[in-house]
């Protein structure tokens, strides 16, 4: 008797899935079919900042606005006096420390193989 409930749980189990799927593949189609769609319409090829909300326009400008500034200016845009003299007073702190050398560009690394022996089996 326990083994006939089990086929006939499994078997309600796998009706249940077998009337889900169909209504999944009734429904499908239909709207694949719909033509009048309410979505999002395609933003305009020619002006790249024809899609850009505010925000995100105000954000573009404020960085070319700094970009041009920082071009004219040489360096950092908007810095003093005082600055200026707190950056040359920590770059010559640092090449103290550090030997001295260029700061501001990338280290260049060397590095040289290891010498390995060969080693031959027994």
């Amino acid at each position: 008797m326990a083994a006939s409930l089990l086929r006939t749980g499994r078997l309600g189990s796998l009706k249940c899935l077998q009337v889900e799927s169909w209504n999944t593949l009734r429904r499908a189609p239909s709207a694949a079919l719909c033509t009048k769609t309410g979505g999002p319409k395609q933003p305009k090829k020619n002006s790249p900042q024809s899609h850009l909300d505010p925000i995100q326009k105000l954000f573009l400008d404020s960085i070319r606005e700094y970009s041009s500034k920082s071009k004219l200016s040489g360096g950092l845009v908007d810095a003093g006096p005082a600055y200026e003299k707190n950056l040359a007073e920590e770059l010559t702190k640092l090449q103290r420390l550090y030997g001295g050398g260029d700061l501001t560009a990338f280290p260049e690394f060397k590095f040289t193989e290891p010498k390995l022996e060969e080693i031959a089996p027994k």
